[in-house]
């Protein structure tokens, strides 16, 4: 028996909102474009067709069909999200949900805010930057100062993003700062080496993640998506080389 009209808008509506939330978490294309396609074909909708970039989702019932767009303006790092709906795919391919329960979770999951509390996000900078000093073989007096600044770059990130919606800004200046504190600690003796307590300090806001998606996307043959993240990662580091090289130049 067919599918009317309306049942396959309503799987394209799932289609869309799982892809959605998966290139708004931080997934790779290749993921999202098989999370959506799976879901059409569990369906009975075996010839969608979907094009995914980092900015939008394109997705079709059909070549025939008209095509529908979904624009992504905020993109982030939420892995949790990732897996909440890989395990909703699973589920629909086994046959344990319908197109209307399948909503209803997407839905929830979409609204929720699964992030960690931001003292938590910045107690784990300040601790990352500090064991970042020690495998980076740095002297233990420089880990409470590796710790500080970079705590307080991140936190000065989460505040900075929050206002300036051009994360690169947000991005030179918390780094800025950053150089600031540990040319601080430096000055006053509480540290010993500079080069070792901003590069571990740094590291938090170093767009790991988004790199390993590029050359994954890249590997995939998402050119796009894989030089559009690409981009995106390398303007990261040049904002945060450009925060310290600022501080650098009047040290």
């Amino acid at each position: 028996m067919g599918l009317n009209n309306n049942q396959i808008a309503r799987i394209v509506e799932l289609c869309l909102l799982a892809g959605e939330i998966l290139i708004k978490s931080g997934a790779e294309t290749s993921r999202v474009e098989d999370t959506m396609m799976r879901i059409a074909a569990s369906f009975g909708v075996p010839e969608a067709q979907s094009f995914v970039t980092p900015t939008g989702i394109v997705f079709s019932s059909n070549r025939e069909d008209r095509a529908k767009l979904v624009r992504v303006a905020e993109r982030s790092t939420d892995l949790e999200k990732v897996a909440i709906v890989n395990s909703i795919s699973r589920q629909i391919s086994r046959g344990e949900l319908t197109v209307e329960e399948a909503l209803a979770q997407l839905k929830k999951v979409a609204k929720a805010n699964l992030a960690y509390p931001l003292w938590l996000q910045i107690l784990s900078a300040s601790v990352a930057s500090g064991c970042f000093l020690i495998m980076f073989q740095g002297v233990w007096q420089d880990f409470i100062p590796a710790m500080i600044a970079g705590g307080i770059g991140q936190m000065l990130f989460i505040y900075l993003h929050k206002y300036i919606k051009v994360k690169f800004f947000a991005e030179g200046l918390s780094s800025c700062v950053i150089g600031m504190l540990a040319a601080l600690s430096i000055y006053t003796g509480f540290g010993t080496d500079l080069d070792l307590i901003i590069i571990s300090s740094v590291m938090p806001l170093v767009p790991g993640l988004l790199i390993t998606n590029a050359v994954r996307d890249l590997m995939d043959g998402h050119l796009m998506s894989a030089l559009a993240k690409g981009a995106d990662a390398f303007l990261t580091a040049l904002a945060i080389g450009s925060g310290i090289a600022i501080v650098l130049a009047f040290i």
